[in-house]
C-alpha cells in the first residue's frame, strides 16, 4: 500500500445523508426527531411564541421582518396559523408549556418547496439563497444551491461584498456569500439577523425570479413581491402570516437553529421532488 492509499484508508467514510438518494419516510421522520428539528419539546415554549405573536400584531419591526400589512389577523388567529403549520392543537387558556412540531408537517412543507424548485429548474430561473441564521441553516441552503446549479438554475450573488454603516454600531455591515448563500457579516463573523436591510440591498442590485430564505431576508423579498420560499421557527410568525395572506410560497416551520448537519432530512425531502 503506497502513501496515498494509506492516507485514504484513514479518511472517514463519506456521509451519504447529504448525498441525493432514496430515503425511507420513517428514516426522515426519525432524523428530524433525533436532530430536534421537530418533536414534542423543541427550543421555544408557548409563552415565547405568544409573546412574539403579540409583538408582531403590535407592529414591532423586529418581528415583522421588513413586511407591512401583517395586522390582518388577531393574536388568536395567528396562533391558529402557527399551530396548523407546526401541527399542534392550541388549548384555550393555556399560555405556557412546550410547543410540539410535527415532523410529518415539516417533510410535507419541504416537499412543497421541492416542487417549486422543480419549476425553477425547468424554467432555468435565477434565484437567491440567504439566511439570517448562518450557524443553523447554512449547510442546508448551500446543499440545495449546489443541487440547483447542477440543474441549470443560476444561483445569484448580488451585492457581494457590499458594505454600509449603521450609526448605532461601531463596525460596518457587509454582505458575503458562502458557496452561493448570502449572509450578513460584521466583516469578521456571520451574524444572526431579523433585519431586511441586507436583502433590500441585494434586491436593489438585482431582482431574481425566486428567493429561498428566512427572517428578514425572506420578509424583504416578500415585501418586494418576489416569489419566495421560506423557513420559519414557531416563534417567528411573520412568514406564516404572509403565507396565509397568499404573499409567498411554502413556509417550512421547524426549529431553525440546531446543528447544521441535522437538517439532512429536509435536504433529502426537498431534493426527492426535483428530477
Amino acid at each position: 500500500m503506497d502513501v496515498i492509499e494509506r492516507h485514504a484508508a484513514r479518511l472517514p467514510r463519506i456521509d451519504d445523508r447529504w448525498t441525493t438518494r432514496d430515503v425511507d419516510h420513517d428514516e426522515l421522520v426519525r432524523g428530524l426527531l433525533d436532530g430536534r428539528i421537530a418533536g414534542e419539546e423543541i427550543s421555544h415554549p408557548l409563552d415565547n411564541v405568544l409573546g412574539n405573536i403579540h409583538l408582531l400584531i403590535a407592529g414591532d419591526p423586529d418581528k415583522q421582518f421588513g413586511m407591512s400589512g401583517l395586522g390582518t389577523f388577531s393574536e388568536s388567529e395567528v396562533l391558529e396559523l402557527v399551530a396548523t403549520a407546526a401541527g399542534f392543537e392550541p388549548e384555550e387558556g393555556v399560555r405556557s408549556g412546550p410547543v410540539p412540531v410535527d415532523p410529518v408537517r415539516v417533510l410535507a412543507a419541504c416537499e412543497e418547496v421541492g416542487d417549486r424548485l422543480t419549476l425553477a429548474a425547468e424554467r432555468g430561473e435565477r434565484m437567491v439563497l440567504a439566511t439570517g441564521h448562518p450557524v443553523g441553516l447554512a449547510h442546508l441552503y448551500m446543499a440545495i444551491g449546489r443541487e440547483m446549479r447542477s440543474r441549470g438554475v443560476d444561483v445569484l450573488r448580488p451585492a457581494d461584498g457590499r458594505r454600509w454603516h449603521d450609526p448605532d454600531r461601531d463596525h460596518p455591515w457587509q454582505i458575503r456569500y458562502l458557496d452561493g448563500l448570502a449572509v450578513l457579516t460584521d466583516q469578521a463573523s456571520a451574524r444572526h439577523t431579523h433585519s431586511p436591510d441586507a436583502m433590500n440591498r441585494i434586491l436593489d442590485a438585482e431582482t431574481p425570479d425566486l428567493v429561498f430564505a428566512d427572517h428578514g431576508f425572506a420578509g424583504a423579498a416578500i415585501e418586494r413581491g418576489v416569489d419566495t420560499l421560506a423557513i420559519a421557527d414557531v416563534n417567528d410568525p411573520a412568514l406564516v402570516v404572509a403565507r396565509a395572506q397568499g404573499r409567498c410560497g411554502p413556509v417550512i416551520v421547524m426549529d431553525d437553529n440546531v446543528s447544521p448537519e441535522s437538517y439532512w432530512p429536509c435536504f433529502q425531502a426537498i431534493v426527492s421532488r426535483i428530477p
